[in-house]
């Protein structure tokens, strides 16, 4: 059986005793891995290592780490198609969609590269008589990322991209579920000339977050994941006197306006909804057409484009989606299609019970679509983060902004429209992150910056763009003076000001 090791201080580092954690082909339903689960003591010797490079890194000149950045986003673009296949075989995913997954991760890595001027501080020549002021940004430190298993490639790029250019070392917690992209990308690091001990990975479940909350040395920490957990690790991480930045659940929307073109919008919120399995926090798991007709006319052409949908396993290059990631996973969403059936919802087409032939026992679901859903049904107010569609029928306009704005998760929102006017107003006043205008899953470019609302998003800070640059790194601000000749005058006991 594989072993799955650590990787600090630039080598694996294996775990003799302890915990440890199975790793599943989902298409299949086999145990193809371990990992060990790591405790305080590996947290901490990782903690050790980052500390013992970080100085010399955060010493080096911005274009000597962009360089770095430069050949390891060359080495991972190499390496595409192995990555790609390692990560459908532990996540389900299609491989087209790991494709996507480690692009989205490399276009922050891009921009990180640009590090020498996204670090730029800021000037004042003359702010008094002889007087200049200057700020800098200089990095924290030590700083850890604790990431989700749906994007095990694109989430932990968008956290130490950023945060290793602007000079920090880095602790990444990747999901035990599927553990073995983030450790090769760290490797690869390394091969890219990167120092041993500025990426080190540590797998493990809550005593290692845990530590990493607690760790006195751990400067900010970053994560993405569920809402109540997020909520856990903002509270526990601020308490320490970290900075922190956690992104949470979502329950995305897609408003149908009466002049949307639904043949084009159809194809995006099916994609939207069914992609990935649904195992995505950008997903557009809920429906919102406006006005009895667009609602009936959607529905009839959602059931039609579902009924051309293939499920498949990961490796099949014509299956739009492959399984969920675990069989826990597949019941607890199996168990959610039984609670909307409870809650009164119509349910339009039952994903329960999909097999796939030759692979019984891999961990399928089939496109589930649920019709005249209500905001009290706790499936539309729960994430349920699966291939789970729900139509929620909005009789005005007016309604149709007010149900995602009114949800307790606030990460992204599409209208589909031709109307300009309307989109605008839409765009205005939707109390969510990320909006889309015809574009079903916003989820901005490396250089913008993502994050959510409400219980999207716990902290103040969002991820990569210059948000990043700006939470993995600290302002000092000089003010200089450079007298002519000896200082003259007497000694002054107030505070300098500028007049």
């Amino acid at each position: 059986m594989r072993e799955i090791p650590h990787f600090i201080d630039g080598r694996a580092v294996g775990q003799a005793t302890g915990e440890q954690g199975d790793v599943f082909n989902p298409s299949t339903g086999e145990v193809q891995a371990r990992v060990g689960l790591a405790g305080p003591d590996l947290v901490d010797a990782a903690v050790q290592a980052a500390l013992r490079a970080q100085p010399a890194w955060a010493a080096q000149n911005p274009q000597r780490r962009a360089r770095v950045m430069f050949e390891f986003k060359r080495l991972v673009e190499a390496r595409m198609d192995e990555l790609a296949a390692l990560l459908s075989s532990e996540h389900g995913k299609v491989v087209a969609d790991s494709r996507g997954d480690v692009q989205r991760g490399l276009e922050v890595v891009e921009f990180a590269c640009g590090v020498p001027h996204a670090q730029k501080g800021e000037y004042t020549e003359g702010a008094g008589p002889g007087i200049d002021v200057y700020s800098m940004r200089q990095p924290l430190g030590v700083v850890a990322g604790i990431t989700p298993f749906n994007f095990p490639a694109m989430i932990p790029m968008w956290m130490f991209a950023v945060a290793i250019a602007c000079g920090n070392a880095f602790i990444l917690k990747p999901s035990e579920k599927d553990p073995s992209v983030p450790l090769r990308l760290a490797e690869l690091f390394i091969e890219a000339g990167g120092p041993p001990g500025i990426l080190n990975v540590v797998h493990g479940a809550k005593p290692a977050v845990d530590a990493i909350l607690t760790h006195p040395d751990i400067s900010a920490v970053s994560f993405v994941g569920s809402s109540d957990i997020a909520a856990y690790v903002y509270a526990t991480g601020a308490a320490h006197g970290k900075r922190v930045q956690a992104m949470g659940g979502a329950k995305n929307h897609g408003i149908v306006l009466p002049d949307a073109d639904l043949d084009t919008a159809v194809k995006d919120i099916i994609g939207a909804a069914y992609g990935s399995a649904g195992e995505r926090c950008m997903a557009l798991p809920v429906v919102v057409p406006v006005g009895e007709r667009t609602a009936e006319a959607l529905r009839e052409r959602l059931l039609a484009e579902i009924g051309t949908l293939r499920v498949g396993v990961a490796t099949d290059p014509d299956a739009q989606y492959g399984p969920v990631v675990t069989a826990a996973h597949r019941k607890r969403i199996e168990d959610y299609i039984a609670l909307g059936v409870r809650e009164g919802a119509e349910l339009v087409r039952d994903g329960r019970g999909f097999a796939l032939q030759g692979h019984e026992a891999g961990f399928f679901v089939g496109p589930t679509l649920f019709d005249r859903v209500t905001p009290e049904m706790k499936t539309y107010q729960d994430e349920i983060f699966g291939p789970v569609l729900q139509i929620v029928r909005a009789e005005s306009f007016e309604r149709a902004v007010e149900l995602p704005s009114r949800h307790a998760y606030g990460n992204g929102v599409a209208i589909f429209t031709r109307d300009g006017r309307a989109a605008r107003d839409f765009a205005a006043r939707v109390n969510v992150g990320m909006v889309g205008i015809n574009v079903p899953i916003p989820v901005p470019v490396a250089y913008h910056t993502f994050g959510g609302w409400k219980r999207s998003a716990f902290g103040d800070a969002n991820q990569h763009g210059m948000e990043g640059v700006r939470f993995y790194t600290k302002v000092k601000t000089v003010t200089a003076r450079w007298p002519e000749s000896r200082m003259e005058g007497e000694s002054s006991f107030i505070i300098p000001t500028m007049r």
